[in-house]
């Protein structure tokens, strides 16, 4: 089955492209209208297959539609009603949040966003519908109960101490003006005094409370719940006990806050850590301390006795309502007396994780850390908390404010024993932080060793970094052109530099014990299964970080992975943890115990948070439509005429071939003729984004600034570079992934050189798009488009980092009414389908169209 997923943006969501090769219903909606979809997702009852990411919408729509129909006024407000979110609902929905792909976006405002497009969608389908909107919810769902015009209040009055409560019953109607209000019983009295219907209609669920609730009848029978009532503490209790009869009648109720959240209850509290352990890592004993609590309040000794001599029910103790059981108590004090009096460090960490405790849960057991535990875990979650430790005597950098705390972060995760995962926003400056980490245990212990393992891409990156801010740091690369002569264990060197792929092919690297194992994009073990991620984990060593600027995606099972690398056996076993991810599905309500445990471990910081970086410029992005010249519209109009015939007679996987054939040569068609038809003139006035190109660098020339070009294709590079040549009046560089690492390095290098002006180069966007950092340029041209957002954002970040001191402008080159301005109008358009919604191939997702769809499409359109 389809596990339908989404993708967090600052300003929503978007979907995940499935599989393409399965049908699935829910996002096929999403893609044609994601808040239609959105709003009818609430009433779905099978949720099987939907990944973390979409459960979570879920939930958020399934709440929208509880708090709608639980609104006294629903009938008579109809579309004016607004659903607005709570602190309490806020939250809950808060607290569920799931471990997907930007999850950090997700904040309080977010959600507010989504439910006003939901209200937007229900305004436009009762104002639609004829029926009563009781009628409307139950065609959706046959088990939702709305909510009656009849709403309960119990609130507090301590001015009475022998009467310290109040209720009434209120109910909804409409003013002369149209406005909704609430008011006493006793005015539908006046209201209805001509309507006996209407009335009777009014009060018959006061009848079906009446029959289950004793204290009802009587108020009804005396005539007292048409007035503002005084109630003693035991009337209270007796009311508050009989809520949930009361609401499945459909009457809202609304009571003191304490009562809703439990805190009146006695719960019995284990404060775990209080003093430091006289060893660390996660071996290390605690002592526990049991105590009986409410609100987070202990419980004397005398208090404790003097309830046991209370009558049941409420009793204002300790500034607050406190609710009196014997049973319970006694149950708690003989629990209390056979618990055991200490604890693994790992074990406090993970007791709500894991758990499958099931006895009742009003009697179980609440965690608290003690005073070392709290300020331990407080200082790894928050870095700006730790004494600063003494910077490293030879380190050639000024950091950032963040960048000590990160600095500071890794020093104590260190002296702690735990593994490390620095996740900063892509241009935060992970790697500066890491080698400030290296030097200073270079100079505490220079007879440790180090090992960085990365990708062969960003060997040359490293290589610089190094001899820029630690060049007496003593270091070798261990890669395939070195590796024959290369002595492991007698080389001299701190840190060894190699790639996954030769950490993968020598084993010999399994037989060192390293003090720090340093993974960088450590996304490369996120699969528990391959070869790979089983030969790095096999690798021994006393300290281990992990750098990733993508920490969290949308499979749960990769944090898993991430962390059986980091901190093995905190998240339990591979099964163990999928046995968890599967409950979590079912009880969301759980996640707030996951997050907890791993969010000590985890370091992550963006750019666009203000607190953190504020001195980053802003980017502009702009989308530049082209015109297509002459030859490039009769080739276009061509190639969709003669494809058309053999699409009609072909299926299946032959189809698709000739749908990616087609679509590649259109978009070569659009980038110039020549690269289509393999000629060499390429003369520039055969294409427009050639024109579109000269257009935007003269200015860029005349004002001596410096600008990347993208392009997908590597064979697009080498003509680029000669055309700019003529508009810039000088040569300019080429990247792609047919140049050496090492050559990589010095032509990044010559091209960020402030004494040499290298006003452009131009790049494959798969050589170029990550790793590099290029802020030499304020300028970013996309010269044909990925249809994937994220990849291209990637690559604007090679601009847009820190070190960037000017507005960086990102022009994306269109060719109007070809499928480029197509795709970019789906991806900017109502339906948003942006960042990364076409991730898995917008090229597959194309191919699954119907004729008319596809040639609707493809065909030019001016």
């Amino acid at each position: 089955m389809t596990k339908i997923s989404f993708i967090y943006t600052e300003k929503g969501f978007i979907p995940d492209h499935p599989d393409d090769q399965v049908e699935d219903a829910w996002t096929t909606r999403f893609l044609q209208n994601k808040y239609e979809a959105l709003f009818d997702f609430g009433f779905e009852h099978d949720t099987k297959g939907f990944s973390g990411s979409a459960l979570f919408l879920y939930h958020i729509s399934e709440t929208f539609i509880q708090v709608l129909s639980a609104k006294p006024e629903l009938e008579i407000a109809r579309e004016q009603i607004r659903v607005t979110l709570d602190e309490d609902t806020t939250d809950t929905l808060l607290n569920i949040v799931p471990f997907c792909i930007g999850s950090e976006y997700v904040n309080s405002a977010w959600i507010e966003n989504l439910f006003e497009k939901l209200n937007d969608v229900y305004a436009s389908r009762i104002r639609n519908h004829a029926g009563t909107v009781a009628s409307y919810l139950a065609m959706k769902s046959s088990d939702l109960k709305t909510a009656r015009r009849i709403y309960f209040h119990l609130v507090e009055n301590m001015e009475d101490m022998q009467y310290p409560f109040a209720f009434l019953v209120t109910y909804a109607t409409k003013d002369s003006a149209g406005r909704v209000l609430h008011v006493p019983l006793k005015q539908s009295l006046i209201e209805f005094k001509d309507d006996r219907n209407q009335l009777l209609n009014l009060l018959a669920c006061l009848n079906d409370v009446a029959d289950q609730v004793p204290m009802i009848a009587e108020l009804m029978e005396n005539g007292n719940l048409f007035h503002p009532i005084r109630l003693t503490s035991q009337e209270a209790f007796t009311l508050l006990k009989s809520v949930p009869i009361i609401e499945k009648a459909g009457i809202r109720c609304r009571v003191p806050n304490w009562w809703k959240k439990k805190s009146s209850s006695v719960t019995m509290n284990v404060t775990v850590g209080n003093t430091q352990p006289s060893l660390f890592g996660f071996a290390s004993i605690l002592q526990t301390q049991p105590s009986l609590v409410v609100n987070g309040k202990p419980l004397t000794k005398a208090e404790i006795s003097a309830m046991l001599k209370m009558e049941e029910g409420l009793a204002f103790l300790k500034g607050q309502w406190v609710e009196i059981n014997h049973t319970r108590l006694k149950q708690l004090l003989e629990q209390m007396e056979n618990y055991d009096g200490t604890i693994t460090l790992k074990e406090a960490l993970t007791k709500n994780y894991l758990s499958e405790d099931e006895e009742d849960p009003d009697l179980g057991v609440q965690i608290s850390n003690g005073k070392w535990l709290r300020d331990m875990l407080g200082k790894m979650r928050d870095p700006s908390r730790i004494r600063n430790k003494a910077k490293p005597k030879k380190f050639n950098a000024v950091l950032r404010p963040y960048q000590v705390d990160g600095y500071n972060w890794l020093n104590q995760m260190s002296e702690l024993g735990f593994g490390a995962c620095l996740a900063d926003d892509m241009g935060l400056g992970k790697t500066v932080q890491v080698i400030s980490y290296l030097e200073k245990m270079y100079e505490s212990d220079k007879k440790g060793r180090a090992l960085l393992i990365v990708p062969a891409s960003l060997l040359g990156n490293w290589e610089k970094e190094l001899q820029k801010f630690a060049p007496s740091l003593p270091y070798r690369i261990f890669h395939s052109t070195s590796a024959k002569d290369f002595s492991l264990e007698t080389e001299p060197y701190f840190l060894l530099i190699t790639t996954y792929g030769m950490a993968q092919r020598h084993e010999a690297l399994q037989k060192i014990h390293w003090r720090c194992l340093i993974l960088d994009e450590a996304q490369a073990i996120k699969n528990p299964g391959t070869k790979q991620t089983k030969t790095v984990k096999k690798i021994p060593s006393d300290m281990r970080i992990a750098m990733t600027g993508t920490p969290i995606e949308n499979d749960l099972f990769n944090l898993w992975s991430l962390f059986d690398f980091l901190n093995k056996g905190l998240l339990g076993s591979s099964d163990d943890f999928k046995q968890y991810a599967k409950r979590l599905e079912v009880e969301p309500e759980n996640m707030p115990h996951l997050k907890a445990l791993v969010s000590p471990f985890i370091l992550r910081r963006l750019k666009t948070d203000k607190s953190i970086i504020s001195d980053l410029p802003d980017k502009v992005e702009i989308t530049d439509r082209v015109e297509l010249s002459r030859r490039q519209i009769v080739l276009y109009r061509k190639e969709v005429a003669d494809m058309e015939n053999r699409l009609e007679e072909a299926v299946g996987i032959e189809r698709r071939g000739l749908i990616l054939s087609l679509l590649t040569h259109l978009k070569q068609i659009c980038n110039h003729p020549d690269q289509r038809q393999k000629d060499n003139n390429w003369l520039p006035s055969d294409s427009g984004k050639f024109a579109m190109l000269k257009e935007l660098c003269e200015t860029i020339y005349e004002k001596r600034e410096r600008v990347i070009i993208f392009t997908q294709y590597r064979e697009m590079c080498q003509p680029l570079c000669d055309y700019l040549e003529t508009v810039f009046h000088q040569k300019g560089l080429i990247l792609h992934g047919g140049i050496r690492p090492a050559e990589r390095t010095k032509l990044v290098a010559r091209f960020n050189d402030p004494e040499h002006y290298v006003p452009y180069i131009v790049m494959s966007i798969k050589a170029g798009g990550t790793g590099l950092t290029l802020t030499a340029a304020n300028h970013v041209i996309h010269f044909d488009r990925w249809w994937n957002p994220a990849v291209e954002n990637q690559a604007t970040d090679r601009a847009y980092r820190i070190g960037q001191k000017n507005n960086v402008f990102v022009h994306k080159l269109v060719s109007t009414g070809t499928i480029e301005e197509k795709i970019d109008q789906l991806l900017t358009s109502k339906q948003d389908l942006a960042d990364s919604v076409l991730s898995n191939g917008a090229d597959q997702w194309i191919t699954e169209m119907s004729q008319e769809e596809l040639m609707n499409l493809l065909r030019l359109d001016i």
